[in-house]
């Protein structure tokens, strides 16, 4: 996954952090999250703190591309079996 800093603002008391998400499929997800301000953190600590928190979003929106392209086979109820690999001979 390609992840790039979007926006990085002071906003009150809390560092607000934005990240465009690009993964390796070429589908993007954005996401914004805010922390606390402390003293004596660095950016990179606020980058990661940030990550962390949005970290669960971030898994779902990939869970969720888990059977997209895959066939349903309507009268099984069920996803229909992928082809199986050819054997070299």
């Amino acid at each position: 996954m390609k992840i790039v800093i979007k926006d990085f603002r002071t906003d009150g008391d809390n560092k607000f952090v934005g990240f465009k998400i690009t993964d390796d499929a070429g589908n993007v997800f954005v996401i914004d999250k805010q922390v606390p301000l402390a003293e004596g953190k660095t950016d990179e600590q606020y980058v990661t703190e940030a990550l962390a928190v949005g970290q669960a979003e971030i898994d779902d929106w990939q869970a969720s591309f888990a059977h997209v392209g895959k066939e349903w086979d309507a009268e099984a109820n069920a996803f229909a079996a992928a082809p199986a690999a050819e054997e070299s001979e």
